[in-house]
C-alpha cells in the first residue's frame, strides 16, 4: 500500500511536515484508507464573496468520515489551529474533525519506539520552545 519514491515520499506525495509523512506510513501499516489534504474548507468571506479564511485538514479517513488534522507546532501557537477547527465546526456542523496535537504525536513515537526521531518528525524548534531537550 505504500509507495516509496525519492526522498522516501509516502504514494509520491511531498507533504507539509515530517510528522504527516509518519502519520501517513501508520495509516498505511494500519490499512487504513486516507487522503492527502482533499478539501479546503471555506471558513469566512469578505462582503464582495472572496475568501478570507479557508481551512484544509491535513488528512480524510473515508472509512470513518472523519478529518484529521495534525499539528506539532510550539503549543503556545496551537490558538489558531483551534481557532479554525471551531469555526469549521460552527460553519459546517456534519463535518467530524480530530485535531492531533504534538503531545499526541509523541504519545505515537513513544508507542511505536520512534522516540529518537522527535527532532526530526516534531520539529526541534518546537521541542525546545517547550522546555523538552
Amino acid at each position: 500500500m505504500t509507495e516509496q519514491g525519492d526522498a522516501g515520499r509516502v504514494r509520491g506525495l511531498v507533504f507539509a511536515h515530517p510528522s504527516e509523512e509518519e502519520f501517513a506510513r501508520l495509516l498505511d501499516f494500519y490499512r487504513i484508507e486516507w487522503e492527502y489534504e482533499p478539501r479546503t474548507f471555506v471558513l469566512r468571506r469578505y462582503p464582495d464573496g472572496n475568501i478570507r479564511e479557508a481551512f484544509s485538514p491535513d488528512f480524510y479517513l473515508p472509512a470513518e468520515d472523519l478529518y484529521i488534522e495534525l499539528t506539532t507546532l510550539d503549543l503556545r501557537l496551537m490558538s489558531t489551529k483551534r481557532r479554525k477547527i471551531r469555526r469549521l465546526r460552527r460553519v459546517y456542523p456534519e463535518v467530524k474533525i480530530k485535531l492531533f496535537d504534538r503531545h499526541q504525536f509523541e504519545w505515537l513515537l513513544l508507542k511505536y519506539e520512534m522516540e529518537d526521531q522527535g527532532d526530526e518528525l516534531i520539529g526541534k524548534e518546537a521541542l525546545e520552545s517547550n522546555g523538552c531537550c
